[in-house]
């Protein structure tokens, strides 16, 4: 088969496009032809190594949808000809986590594409825990672009954050994957949604999807923003994914009691915070890593009924995976970039 791999850590230019071994699977494995990929920050944080499998060549890629090719013989919710989905966090199902149903607090969680062999190629062989049913209406990028930003931001607004209608919510980087799918969860769930991005067009597309007020913070403290359009008050939650740069203002944006939630830092991940604001304000500050099943399963079902819309701004073949890869270090455009495998174009 032909794939996107890597055979060191790197800028773009390590990134390849060729042949590879065809996947072998095992007993409750699932081969799946893959139709379409897409990328997240995570891929380019892998590519560079931190962290990445040590074993060379690597696949990338956590996200990508595809038709069942074969089941191994253990298989019983897949045969061949069903539409999946990657859902690309691997756990236990043993620890205390699991038991209570909270995967992504898994002792030994991991991830398709950061910490085993990834699935931007023709073919992926999963576990047929990490795939998800596909309604046959649901297009392949879309379905693709899905699973690992809407599952994110899902449980970090729900599971997390516990948001409840009628509260406001500021989503940081409101064009990227976890920020447009953000925003568009906050809204759905009552919220009064505040969005930052650097260019007009971002701030027009997060508004099309549910940002009640945007801010341009190449051009405006976003901090200030908030302080005067909620009459010093401040929000109830944050959602910041960027971390160093960002983390001072995010906190100057809560309201007391407020909370914090971040899954990322694609910025930067040290940050100071001031002891006494945090206690004398109240605020909470919550980590949030991927998805329980839950938070997939229910989320999934919404973007499979389009009530959430995963944006996707270029599909590109395998082969132009440095540009792709490109695209998002660059941070041009509004929402996801997929991937085709260049037998499928």
């Amino acid at each position: 088969m032909e794939g996107v791999f890597y055979e060191e850590h790197g800028d773009t230019d390590v990134l390849q496009y060729g042949e590879l071994p065809d996947p072998e699977i095992g007993r409750d494995d699932v081969l799946v032809d893959v139709k379409a990929g897409a990328l997240n920050h995570l891929d380019v944080w892998t590519r560079k190594g931190m962290p990445s499998p040590g074993e060379f060549p690597h696949i990338p890629g956590s996200d990508a949808a595809g038709v069942v090719a074969e089941v191994g013989p253990d298989v019983t919710r897949f045969e061949e000809g069903d539409h999946v989905a990657v859902a690309s966090g691997s756990y236990c199902g043993e620890c205390e986590h699991c038991r209570a149903g909270e995967h992504s607090e898994c002792v030994r969680y991991t991830i398709i594409g950061e910490h085993s062999t990834g699935v931007h190629s023709e073919y992926a062989s999963l576990p047929e825990e990490n795939l998800v049913a596909v309604p046959d209406h649901v297009d392949f990028e879309t379905a693709a672009a899905a699973p690992l930003v809407f599952q994110t931001a899902w449980r970090m607004l729900h599971s997390r954050a516990e948001i409840e209608a009628g509260e406001s919510v500021l989503v940081l980087g409101a064009s990227g994957g976890v920020g447009h799918a953000a925003v568009q969860i906050a809204d759905h769930a009552g919220c009064e949604v505040y969005a930052t991005g650097s260019t007009e067009a971002k701030l027009e597309a997060a508004t099309e999807l549910g940002a009640d007020h945007v801010v341009n913070y190449e051009e405006e403290a976003f901090d200030e923003f908030v302080e005067e359009h909620t009459g010093g008050r401040g929000v109830d939650i944050v959602v910041d994914h960027i971390g160093g740069p960002t983390w001072e203002k995010s906190m100057n944006s809560l309201a007391k009691g407020g909370r914090i939630v971040t899954c990322g830092a694609t910025a930067g991940p040290k940050v100071e915070v001031n002891i006494s604001e945090l206690f004398w304000n109240q605020y909470d500050i919550l980590g949030s890593t991927m998805g329980a099943n839950s938070d997939i399963d229910e989320v999934l079902d919404l973007v499979w009924d389009g009530t959430f819309e995963p944006r996707i701004r270029d599909v590109l073949p395998m082969s132009e995976a440095a540009t792709a890869h490109g695209l998002l270090e660059d941070r041009e455009g509004f929402g996801k970039v997929v991937v085709v495998p260049d037998s499928e174009l």
